[in-house]
């Protein structure tokens, strides 16, 4: 589990086995603190934090240790006051990684160019941000063969071959992937099953 202050939680899946019908505690959250992803992991894998800002950090699950369900987690990236985390993968799904702006702009880049670092860290740049292309909106890793679906705050949405989006280096801005409004935003973003051409 992450959330977007940089803390992260590992929690044996058998201690969900029994759910009631009003649920469950997962995590213990501080008040200004929410859960954004959470991925089904085997201890093998690394994890990628990315934050708004443009800083990603990557480092081995193992230097996560289990906790149980109350347990608040402990921290995974240290992130500057107005910053926080917008997404976050695990290596095994996919050998690049896909980020997209709020206004409109994304890339791959593969996850090689990003170090194993310690958990903690601040992480190393992932992305320019500038006024062009805004802060990050989240990122997934792809393997290239998907098609990605982006909304807009706007109720706007696109479909696009992910191969259409150019692979480039770290710290780069990317191409457009998503013609806005002056006053819209992309929210989020999701892979789907790519398209058949008859």
């Amino acid at each position: 589990m992450a959330t977007k202050k940089g803390i992260v939680k590992k929690t044996p899946v058998k201690d969900f086995a029994n759910i009631r019908k009003t649920g469950i505690q997962a995590i213990n959250l501080r008040e200004d603190d929410e859960l954004i992803e959470v991925k089904l992991t085997d201890d093998q894998a690394e994890i990628l934090m990315v934050t708004m800002l443009g800083q990603c950090i990557r480092f081995k699950e193992t230097d996560v240790r289990p906790t149980g369900r109350s347990a608040m987690g402990v921290i995974g990236m240290s992130l500057m006051d107005e910053d926080e985390v917008v997404g976050v993968q695990v290596s095994t799904q996919g050998d690049t990684m896909l980020i997209v702006s709020e206004n409109g702009m994304g890339k791959r880049t593969d996850i090689d160019e990003y170090t194993v670092q310690h958990r903690g860290g601040k992480g190393i740049k992932t992305a320019n941000i500038t006024d062009k292309n805004g802060n990050l909106a989240g990122i997934v890793t792809v393997s290239g063969d998907e098609d990605i679906m982006v909304i807009t705050d706007t109720g706007v949405i696109i479909r696009t071959a992910v191969a259409n989006i150019s692979q480039t280096g770290r710290v780069t801005q990317g191409v457009k992937v998503m013609r806005l409004d002056d006053t819209a935003r992309i929210v989020t973003f999701a892979l789907v099953e790519p398209e058949e051409i008859d």
